[in-house]
């Protein structure tokens, strides 16, 4: 069987390669092989290593060769939804890249080579649904780190190396059995119940205290439908309780 065959049993050419060059907006030249069912690196295309971006999506890949220490001008590279089970360590020569999806692989936490730490420019790289059980530290030292990807792993922690990025500006973590984040929840739904406790019976209040307080619950029924900050905690100032001898003692603890 012949490499790097297409959907229709045809060879990965050159000059297949050559026709797949589209052009950006802004210039870049862009090899975009995507969904093209192939299975092994095509040796042709590189006679083409000096595009700045390369797309090998959604094809059958499982191993990207050394060789593609060959593409010094990427800036792109794109290699999502494959079958991709380690990463070669020459990864880390193309230090250009600004740009690298790696989303719905087989990666594991030890098949990234520490090379990845060598990519300086950085600033998306998508590590989602793959089978990562903790973040590699070599991302800490990817300073211009904007955008994260590590969504659908089997993460339990985030290190604060990764959280404490200079740039980071969006963190992706959604369905991971993250410590911290069930710890969050089980805080939340604590103060949702806490929020609906009454310290005093209606009947000891005061006509005017009652509607103050029954205006007060409301507000917190619509505080409840909302996500509360992370940064802020919750606060209540106005919500005052009177004590046992409310009816005898009104004009201390009234709110005017």
């Amino acid at each position: 069987m012949a490499k790097g065959k297409g959907p229709q049993g045809k060879r990965i050419t050159l000059k297949i390669a050559k026709n797949s060059i589209r052009v950006s907006f802004d210039g870049k030249r862009r090899l975009d092989l995507s969904k093209m069912g192939i299975t092994t690196f095509p040796k042709c295309i590189l006679e083409l290593a000096d595009v700045e971006e390369l797309d090998l999506s959604r094809n059958l890949l499982k191993k990207i060769p050394n060789t593609i220490e060959k593409f010094q001008n990427l800036l792109w590279l794109d290699l999502h939804s494959n079958q991709l089970d380690e990463l070669p360590q020459a990864i880390g020569t193309l230090q250009n890249l600004t740009f690298l999806n790696l989303c719905n692989n087989k990666l594991t936490t030890e098949s990234l080579p520490e090379e990845l730490n060598l990519l300086k420019n950085l600033r998306t790289l998508n590590l989602g649904l793959n089978c990562l059980d903790s973040v590699p530290t070599t991302l800490g030292a990817l300073k211009e780190l904007v955008n994260v990807g590590l969504f659908d792993n089997a993460l339990t922690i985030i290190p604060k190396g990764v959280t404490n990025l200079p740039k980071l500006e969006k963190l992706n973590v959604k369905r991971n059995p993250l410590r911290d984040l069930k710890e969050e929840e089980e805080e939340e739904d604590t103060i949702k119940r806490i929020e609906t406790l009454y310290l005093v019976q209606e009947k000891d209040l005061c006509s005017s205290c009652l509607k103050m307080c029954q205006g007060e619950r409301d507000e917190l029924s619509k505080l409840g439908d909302m996500t509360p900050s992370s940064s802020k905690k919750l606060s209540f100032p106005l919500l005052l309780t009177p004590n046992s001898c409310a009816k005898d003692n009104q004009e201390e603890w009234r709110v005017r």
